[in-house]
């Protein structure tokens, strides 16, 4: 299977320009590419007469080559597949846009947006930590790459660091499981509860850095886009950002991990995301916590370490459902963080009642029902086990 290798990358000052030249030519491409295409579609239900054709990624490669680089010689500094990627990359989101997969792309502004570009050619990995680039010459990475064939790399830059990525071929691996299926119920007070009781809280310094974001986006309010002060204060919330980003990353992968390598059977939720980020203060906590990413890892990751993943329904009444009894409580609130059976009278912790029932409906049409698993029930132990486990454990 193909995943994606992404490292830091040691770069001196002239490759620093270098690498924002590339970037810069990538932006003008898209911008400019983006520009005709949206006339084109202006044009043709105006004129149905004279319709145009909607250019392909050639096609607009041509055009800029004809149009373009005769007016803009910088263009001849960088590599040529940098704007070619622009507009490959272009092309394709107009399709995700023409099957109403995605929204229309976007103009790119300088500092607003990530710089990346794409290069390909006569890619070499030297050694342990260097990589041959074209038009680079050799880069040098902090740590240790794979020594696998690369066809073509991305270039991106994250603050006021740069970092390269390219594909490499995996083979899945079949690891040993110590435990047979979980649950896992996601949510905003714990990120994610486990259905052996286990309960993973989202990291104390996270919730200090956006604290420190949103000091520093208070006090830059006033200041005059362009000038010195403001520029130094964007650049200390961005590295503010890239460190937010960095922890929640090293979680999201470090909990997946755990729990495709530890069970046989993962099961949770087919939550709907782009639902939740349209509620107030909910969407922040969402896009804070990173649910779509989550089950992102989860997917390639139980497919790399031969575990099957079970995603149950969204419509499923796993809250408000007693996972000792069946009994469902309709008029369960999001206050009420404790389940009540009235028929048989358990109480439960609410998300540890919820993880509960993902496991026994994911079980219910796992293939390893085929073996006569026995589908869990909440007992004691694992009510009484239910605490908050620090990341820090996985170290």
């Amino acid at each position: 299977m193909l995943l994606g290798f992404k490292t830091e990358l040691d770069l001196n000052n002239e490759q620093r320009t270098f690498a924002a030249k590339h970037a810069g030519t990538a932006r003008h491409a898209w911008n400019w590419g983006l520009w005709l295409t949206q006339n084109i579609l202006d044009h043709n239900p105006a004129n149905p007469s004279e319709k145009l054709k909607f250019p392909s990624a050639i096609d607009l490669h041509k055009l800029l080559v004809a149009m373009v680089k005769p007016e803009n010689p910088w263009y001849y500094e960088t590599s040529k597949s940098s704007p070619q990627y622009a507009l490959r990359q272009l092309r394709e989101a107009w399709d995700r846009t023409f099957k109403k997969k995605a929204k229309p792309p976007q103009f790119k502004r300088k500092g607003r947006s990530q710089d990346s570009f794409t290069l390909d050619g006569t890619i070499k990995i030297l050694g342990s930590n260097h990589i041959q680039v074209p038009k680079f010459g050799v880069l040098k990475t902090f740590e240790s790459l794979p020594q696998v064939p690369v066809k073509n790399v991305t270039i991106s830059r994250q603050s006021d660091k740069w970092f390269i990525s390219f594909k490499i071929e995996i083979e899945p691996q079949s690891t040993e499981k110590t435990n047979l299926s979980v649950g896992v119920d996601l949510g905003v007070k714990h990120f994610a509860t486990l259905s052996d009781g286990l309960v993973f809280d989202v990291p104390e310094e996270y919730k200090k850095l956006k604290a420190k974001i949103a000091k520093l986006q208070y006090l830059n309010r006033n200041k005059q886009r362009g000038s010195q002060a403001y520029k130094d204060f964007q650049k200390r919330i961005a590295g503010l950002h890239y460190r937010l980003t960095g922890i929640r990353k090293n979680y999201l992968h470090h909990l997946t991990t755990y729990l495709a390598k530890t069970f046989k059977v993962v099961c949770i939720e087919d939550l709907n995301v782009k639902g939740m980020l349209k509620f107030g203060k909910l969407a922040g906590a969402v896009a804070m916590l990173g649910f779509y990413e989550f089950r992102r890892q989860l997917e390639y990751k139980c497919k790399l370490y031969s575990s099957d993943l079970q995603i149950i329904g969204r419509w499923e009444p796993s809250s408000r459902t007693c996972s000792k009894c069946g009994w469902k409580d309709d008029e369960l609130t999001l206050k009420n963080r404790v389940f009540n059976c009235q028929n048989c009278g358990h109480s439960i912790d609410r998300d540890l009642n919820a993880a509960l029932n993902i496991e026994r409906i994911g079980l219910s049409s796992s293939s390893l029902r085929l073996i006569d698993v026995e589908v869990p029930t909440p007992t004691d132990e694992v009510s009484n086990k239910h605490q908050s486990y620090p990341m820090s454990s996985f170290a």
